[in-house]
């Protein structure tokens, strides 16, 4: 490769070395002493490169300090040893041990590969491959964080071969197991294995139709959490609650992000799972969770508030700016997109929906989490809505012993009693189409996304009334738990005018035309649910990132979207704990034009995907010039990333040049796992990729509601 190619590498690596102290293990490809430990790959190789990680966030954190943070994207530079590594780096297993894993987890590996394909047994199958997975990434990424996981590892691998050994026969014992059930489930976005623990009654029995009560439980933050740890702490599990009867199912969340986007799907996969092999009633499902498990189950209540019957929050955050002080004196506020970004993760500003969910909080007097509760508290207020709130007293970070009874007691009556059925009223508020819906509720578009959206709901006689704030096109399904809906409601009343119902396989649908509501859907090009951005979106459902095969317009930029693709790769095995699918532009199939959210790394001289398409997307982008918003950048140092839908599949998204867009300077809390940037932006590659950036942002915003380049934007 010629050294034009990678203008940073070189000097990065020995600015690294200076001040990391850790050359062999971590940054330096030419040292092959710990290559077991962080394999040395090729620009061009399937995998990413570990070493590039580390070497772009050094470099970035050196070459900036001659430059003005303030004026780019104001964020405060961070010196090298307070970056953290999540999960942090192993100890060193002894070869021989490591000689015995390795060949334990091949020997694993080979065994799943021999099963013959069993109509009927193919959920089970993740549950043999996961204990192959977690014992070989602990190996293959130098994530084996105690000697004694090394004991731990030859017990998993035993009790995987032992799953092998069984299914290949045809037989699933441990689904016919009572108490700890270890299992497991091949995720939709990526294609990765993710684990999670599933208590099952001791009166359970195989077979079993009649559908009981399932809890969730979002576990605390846990850098150390890999697989392996995962898998051994459940197993050993003494869980917090574990009500009589219930199935409870401890989630993993793909490691430590607060259980949101990928870590939020989670749920639902882990869900799909366990309906597979047991009876569930999905009118009596309960999410609880402490500290960062707190933090998730806050999230969930009042962004998913109509799927469960009864929510406990326990300590955790619930938003981003107090809880974090962002606004400290002495501190560098974030830039206004990241704080607009914060409606789509903080709970507090969607409290109305807590009218939808029984919620009981708890929090320790003395505890600093006990903000999140107050905070709530006070959003909820605002709406006219209270909840229970129990205080251990002169208890710090734990759950006091005399609160467990009366959070059970709550719990347990709103479970029995379930969610209602036919609820007659609904209220939604919403900010994004990411969270469109509630209950027979359901949003398909907004005048302005990230703005408040209200719409209120209710049966009156044979018809729906509705009032509405910030929408353009909604559906009505059922309200009822039998029936044909079209059998009992003639007429919808939308903010006054009384429209027939047109009723239709897919609900009662209307549009705004004009400033007026029409029977129908919106059938114009319009942000929607699936595909609304902003570009964090795109990894919560099917992607595919993109790699380009072509020679670029420009070498330093090539150079950029090479290394953002390999640190994204290993980004999103890190945070998200799956490899990232990559597939060459040449070899993109009519199936993932039709399946996945397509990631375009490259321009469009180097990426034959992307050229395709080039002259349907929004801008315009040659070796000298980068139009983009009615505004031209020059194109030797400056490059694009953006969100769009998919010209060839408007119901796809595709992305440029981009991952998820929070970044290792994000580690440190996971109230900071946020969106970082909206629908596009675009980078200046005079500043080099750091902790929070992808460069300098020289501008960036959102497309509006329309797909266009109108939407509210920023020029720092």
């Amino acid at each position: 490769m010629n050294q034009n190619e990678r203008p940073w590498s070189a000097g990065v690596l020995e600015c690294w070395k200076r001040f990391s102290g850790d050359v062999g293990r971590v940054t330096d490809p030419a040292n092959t002493s710990h290559a077991h430990h962080q394999p040395v790959l090729s620009p061009h190789s399937t995998a990413p490169s570990l070493h590039l990680l580390g070497c772009l966030v050094g470099g970035a954190l050196l070459f900036s300090s001659g430059l003005s943070w303030a004026a780019t994207a104001p964020a405060t530079p961070v010196a090298p040893a307070a970056l953290k590594r999540v999960p942090p780096a192993g100890v060193a297993v002894p070869d021989k041990d490591r000689r015995e894993l390795e060949a334990g987890a091949a020997q694993l590996g080979a065994a799943i590969a021999k099963l013959p394909y069993r109509p009927g047994l193919t959920d089970a199958l993740p549950d043999v491959q996961i204990f192959q997975k977690a014992v070989d990434w602990a190996l293959r990424y130098d994530e084996m964080l105690d000697l004694k996981q090394i004991a731990v590892a030859r017990g998993l691998l035993t009790q995987g071969m032992a799953r092998a050994q069984a299914l290949a026969a045809g037989r699933t014992p441990w689904l016919e197991q009572t108490g700890m059930v270890l299992r497991a489930y091949r995720s939709q976005i990526d294609g990765s294995l993710q684990p999670y623990g599933l208590l099952v009654p001791s009166d359970w029995k195989p077979g079993e139709r009649h559908p009981r009560r399932l809890d969730f439980w979002f576990h605390g933050r846990n850098e150390k959490l890999t697989e392996l740890a995962f898998l051994d702490s459940q197993a050993h599990a003494k869980p917090e609650f574990a009500p009589p009867g219930a199935f409870v199912c401890f989630l993993y969340g793909r490691l430590c992000n607060a259980n949101k986007f990928a870590g939020e799907r989670d749920l639902f996969e882990a869900w799909d799972s366990v309906r597979t092999r047991y009876a569930v009633d999905n009118d009596r499902v309960v999410i609880r969770g402490f500290s960062m498990g707190g933090a998730a189950c806050w999230h969930f209540a009042a962004h998913h508030a109509g799927l469960w019957a009864a929510a406990a929050p326990g300590a955790g955050f619930a938003e981003t700016a107090e809880f974090a002080h962002v606004f400290d004196a002495g501190k560098e506020p974030p830039p206004p997109w990241e704080q607009k970004l914060w409606r789509w993760t903080d709970a507090t500003v969607y409290a109305a929906n807590l009218a939808n969910v029984a919620l009981v909080a708890y929090s320790g007097e003395i505890d600093k989490q006990k903000q999140s509760a107050d905070i709530m508290e006070r959003f909820a207020a605002k709406e006219g809505l209270t909840f229970p709130h129990i205080i251990g007293p002169q208890t710090a970070h734990k759950y006091h012993p005399d609160a467990k009874p009366k959070i059970e007691a709550f719990v347990t009556a709103a479970a029995d009693k379930g969610r209602d059925k036919e609820p007659q009223q609904v209220h939604l508020t919403t900010y994004t189409l990411i969270y469109p819906t509630m209950r027979w509720v359901e949003l398909d578009g907004l005048e302005k996304s990230f703005e408040r959206a209200d719409v209120t709901a209710k049966v009156e006689g044979d018809k729906l009334v509705a009032t509405t704030r910030n929408i353009t096109a909604l559906r009505f399904t059922t309200p009822f738990a039998a029936g044909l809906a079209s059998d009992r409601i003639k007429q919808v009343v939308l903010d006054g005018a009384t429209l027939p119902a047109g009723w239709n396989k897919t609900g009662a649908q209307f549009h705004k035309a004009d400033g007026q509501w029409q029977n129908g859907p919106l059938t114009t090009l319009h942000k929607k649910p699936g595909v609304c951005g902003p570009i964090d979106h795109a990894f919560m459902s099917r992607f595919l990132f993109v790699r380009p095969t072509g020679k670029p317009l420009n070498a330093a930029v090539g150079a950029w979207t090479q290394s953002e693709m390999e640190l994204a790769c290993a980004e999103w095995r890190r945070v998200f704990r799956g490899e990232a699918p990559l597939k060459d532009d040449t070899a993109v199939t009519a199936a993932d034009l039709a399946n996945c959210n397509l990631i375009l790394w490259g321009d469009p001289a180097s990426n034959a995907l992307f050229k395709r398409i080039a002259d349907r997307l929004p801008l315009r982008w040659t070796a000298t010039a980068l139009e983009f918003g009615g505004k031209t950048y020059d194109a030797t140092c400056h490059a694009p990333v953006l969100v769009y839908p998919n010209p060839l599949n408007p119901g796809r998204y595709i992305v440029l040049n981009s991952g998820h867009t929070f970044r290792s300077g994000a580690n440190n809390t996971n109230s900071d796992q946020t969106p970082k940037l909206p629908d596009w932006a675009i980078v200046n590659l005079s500043e080099p990729p750091g902790p929070r950036w992808p460069g300098r942002i020289a501008a960036t915003g959102f497309f509006d509601d329309q797909w266009e380049p109108k939407g509210e934007q920023w020029a720092p």
